[in-house]
């Protein structure tokens, strides 16, 4: 069925190629694949014609001739129906993803790689560790922006986070306390000090000097991580010997962990910052992140 795309061919030649009748075709693809030789065959085609429309300068009109289609009206009712919009917005939105949903996971395939934008390689843990680091550093750039006054302004929506903290009490606090959980994981992680809390001297929690000291801690942190990551080690564990005893964690929920709860208080600092009337541009989506790369 895969090899068949570039050749005209109906049910009944489709049969004949497998040594059955029509009818014995029909029976045993259904029930092996749980889909239609005719309706496999069509989606095949529509989903090539996306991986077309998204990745090379064929004119629509060729896609439609090339996925068997007699017209171009018929290939666009066509498309629409199974994709939702049309093929020239299809391109025009640059989609990558060109499966469409089929319950025997059976999809159209091209071995060449001609993905636009340097972010398309990224698997999931370089959108989480890379966006985590990126909003960070927007949130302490416009926090640069503020006096000391309105950084150590005590919040109207105060939150604890963790049962051993007081609650947020600041936006310098939410920002200070975003840094040191970097700090605490990435010293947990190379064998390193424990870092200062929030006993940290006042020159050492100015926005400028927080960027400084989560790019050290950035730097530790996503070192390990990548190794761990390049070999699929997140079930692996390491002892923690900064805890009270020491405890052990596994790589992958110590990364989920400062992910998930870095996330919240970014939540809330750019609330804080809003209330302050810092004008702050989205509102701290991965997506953000990633469309910050595909516009270098």
């Amino acid at each position: 069925m895969l090899e068949s795309l570039d050749e005209e061919q109906d049910a009944k030649s489709l049969a004949r190629h497998a040594y059955r009748s029509r009818t014995q075709f029909y029976r045993l693809f259904r029930a092996m694949i749980e889909e239609t030789p005719v309706a496999m065959r069509r989606r095949l085609l529509l989903e090539r014609a996306a991986w077309q429309l998204s990745r090379t300068q064929l004119s629509v009109t060729d896609i439609s001739l090339n996925a068997n289609y007699g017209s171009l009206e018929a290939f666009t009712r066509a498309f629409r129906k199974a994709f939702r919009i049309s093929p020239s917005l299809y391109r025009r939105m640059g989609a990558t993803h060109t499966h469409l949903h089929a319950a025997n996971g059976i999809h159209h395939y091209s071995g060449k790689d001609d993905t636009k934008g340097a972010y398309q390689s990224m698997d999931l843990f370089d959108i989480f560790s890379g966006q985590e680091s990126w909003h960070t550093r927007r949130l302490l750039d416009l926090a640069g922006t503020l006096t000391d006054e309105q950084l150590d302004r005590p919040l109207t929506n105060q939150v604890k986070i963790f049962p051993w903290d007081g609650p947020d009490q600041s936006l310098r606090q939410i920002l200070d306390r975003m840094v040191q959980t970097k700090e605490v994981w990435a010293a947990a992680l190379t064998g390193a000090s424990m870092p200062l809390m929030d006993n940290a001297l006042p020159e050492d929690r100015t926005p400028s000097a927080m960027l400084a000291r989560m790019e050290e801690a950035d730097a530790a942190f996503h070192s390990v991580l990548t190794d761990v990551h390049n070999r699929s080690a997140w079930e692996d564990t390491f002892v923690d010997a900064l805890c009270e005893p020491p405890e052990t964690f596994t790589f992958g929920g110590t990364f989920a962990h400062v992910i998930t709860f870095n996330f919240y208080r970014r939540m809330l600092a750019i609330d804080a910052l809003r209330r302050l009337g810092v004008t702050v541009e989205g509102f701290g989506c991965p997506e953000e992140y990633l469309a910050s790369l595909a516009s270098t």
